[in-house]
């Protein structure tokens, strides 16, 4: 399996019912690797970003989905989607254009709690 590419999916056999409809999103950019944010989609985000290859999530304050950098102007532009075993979590790997925190960091993930050596 090793350098193979993974097996194809569809939408409907994702598992979108064991958080309310909602899938979490981690993002990971396709270039470092470095994983930039987690947020989550629902069924019709999943598909829109399938659709513009542009990253589309659920915002579950707004209760509406969103296209990340709408408002900022830092699109992040999709190369691949992987589900995980259990179809019931994905992982965009893009192309960003600007920083992925509302913070203005690269990564929401900035803040230690702990590192063993």
């Amino acid at each position: 399996m090793i350098g193979e590419d993974p097996p194809v999916i569809d939408l409907d056999e994702l598992d979108f019912s064991k958080s309310n409809g909602l899938i979490p999103v981690v993002v990971q950019d396709y270039l470092s690797r470095e994983i930039l944010m987690v947020a989550y989609a629902n069924r019709e985000a999943l598909a829109r970003t399938i659709e513009t290859g542009l990253a589309h999530f659920w915002s579950r304050s707004r209760r509406k989905i969103w296209l990340k950098g709408e408002t900022s102007g830092s699109v992040m532009k999709v190369v691949e989607i992987l589900a995980d075993c259990d179809g019931d979590a994905v992982i965009y790997r893009v192309i960003p254009s600007g920083p992925a925190c509302h913070t203005g960091s690269r990564s929401c993930f900035f803040r230690k709690i702990y590192r063993r050596i």
